[in-house]
C-alpha cells in the first residue's frame, strides 16, 4: 500500500505515507514555468496526499523542499516534465517545466485528490475514526500514469524497502534524463525515469549492479514491451485495470494493487500478500498481530469500497504491534 507510523518503519508503514513538508520558509527564486492556481474544495495536506509517490528519501523523481513545496519529475504522454506544487492561503499553486508541463498542470487537481471523495467514508472503528479526525487533509492521489507506479512496485517485490529504493534510485539516475527546469540543475538534480524503450535496452549486468534479480528485471522488461497497452488502463475502472496489469507474467495482486492505488486513486484496492500489513490491520482492529490476508480482508469488510483508505488511516494511526521477529535479511546481488 504504497502512508506512518511505526517507530521502525516497514514497507507497509512507509506506504501509509506522508512526506513532511516544512512550512513558513520564504519561497526560493526559480526560473518561471507554466503556472496553474487551483483551489481545493476541502482540507488538503500536501505531504500526506503525495507521500505515497516517493520511493525513499533519495528518490531522484521526488523532492520536498524547505520552502514547503513538493517537486515531481515525471514522464508524461507529452514527454518529460517537472512539477512544483505548493499551498498558499488555501490555494494550490502548480508550476511546471518541460514538454510535459501542460499535461502535468491539467492533471494537477486529480493528482491532489479532486477525483477522490473522502466524505463517503464512514469509520466503523474508534482507531480509524480518530485517525481520520486527526488527518482531515488525506486525499487519494491519482497520477494518471501507470508505468511510473508499476516499475518501482515490481522492484519492491520480495525484497527489503532499502534494496528496492536503492535499485530505483540507481537505475533512474543511470538511464533516466535530467528533469526539465530548475530541478534538473545544481548539485542534486532531479531525474525523469527512463522511457519504455530505454528500460528495454538496459543490459543485464546493470540490473545486477543495481541489485535486481532476473525475475524482477524480466517482469519490468515484459511490462515495458506492452507499455502503451498498460498506460491505456488508466482510463479503466481500477479492477479492470488490475486485470490488465496481471496479464503480464510476474505482476500479481500485490503489485497491481500498489500500482492502481497511485495511478487511479483506487479507494478499495487493498494490498494483499504484504509481509506486514495484515498484522498491522489485525492488531489495530482486533488485537491480532498474527492476522493473515484472510483475516485482514474480513476485518476490512465494513469498509467495502473504501478498504485502501481504511488501511491508510490505520497505518497513519500509529497503532502498530511492536516488532518481535527479526528484520528481513537484506541482500545485495550487485556485490556477487
Amino acid at each position: 500500500m504504497a502512508g506512518r507510523f511505526a517507530p521502525k518503519p516497514t514497507r507497509a508503514t512507509v506506504r501509509g505515507g506522508q512526506v513532511v513538508v516544512p512550512a513558513g520558509v520564504p519561497r526560493q527564486a526559480v526560473a518561471p514555468g507554466r503556472v496553474r492556481v487551483w483551489k481545493p474544495d476541502g482540507a488538503l495536506e500536501l505531504g500526506l496526499v503525495l507521500g505515497p509517490l516517493r520511493r525513499g528519501a533519495g528518490d531522484p523523481t521526488f523532492r520536498a523542499t524547505r520552502d514547503g513545496s513538493v517537486w515531481r519529475a515525471s514522464l508524461t504522454p507529452a514527454g518529460p516534465g517537472t512539477l512544483r506544487v505548493a499551498v498558499y492561503g488555501g490555494e494550490v499553486r502548480g508550476e511546471a517545466w518541460g514538454p510535459g508541463s501542460e499535461w502535468l498542470l491539467e492533471q494537477l487537481p486529480e493528482l491532489l485528490g479532486s477525483a477522490d471523495d473522502p466524505a463517503v467514508f464512514v469509520p466503523r472503528h474508534r482507531v480509524v475514526a480518530a485517525a481520520r479526525h486527526r488527518r482531515p487533509g488525506l486525499r487519494l492521489t491519482r497520477t494518471g500514469l501507470v508505468l511510473e507506479s508499476l516499475i518501482p512496485s515490481v522492484l519492491e517485490q520480495k525484497v527489503t524497502t532499502d534494496e528496492a529504493y536503492r535499485a530505483w534510485r540507481l537505475l533512474v539516475r543511470r538511464f533516466g534524463e535530467r528533469a526539465p527546469g530548475p530541478a534538473g540543475v545544481g548539485e542534486r538534480p532531479m531525474w525523469v525515469m527512463p522511457a519504455p524503450r530505454t528500460w528495454a535496452l538496459i543490459p543485464s549486468w546493470e540490473w545486477h549492479k543495481a541489485g535486481v534479480d532476473d525475475k524482477r528485471a524480466s517482469t519490468v522488461l515484459r511490462a515495458v514491451r506492452v507499455a502503451a497497452r498498460l498506460e491505456q488502463a488508466v482510463g479503466m475502472a481500477p479492477e479492470a485495470a488490475r486485470a490488465r496489469l496481471e496479464v503480464v507474467p510476474g505482476v500479481g495482486p500485490w503489485t497491481s494493487a500498489e500500482t492502481v492505488q497511485r495511478s487511479h486513486g483506487a479507494a478499495d484496492a487493498v494490498t494483499v500478500g504484504d509481509l506486514h500489513l495484515p498484522g498491522i490491520v489485525g492488531w489495530a482492529l482486533a488485537g491480532d498481530r498474527h492476522a493473515d490476508d484472510e483475516v485482514m480482508l474480513r476485518l476490512l469488510e465494513p469498509y467495502a469500497g473504501q478498504r485502501h483508505r481504511a488501511a491508510r488511516l490505520i497505518l497513519l494511526s500509529g497503532h502498530t504491534p511492536a516488532r518481535r521477529a527479526p528484520r528481513m535479511t537484506r541482500g545485495d546481488i550487485g556485490r556477487l
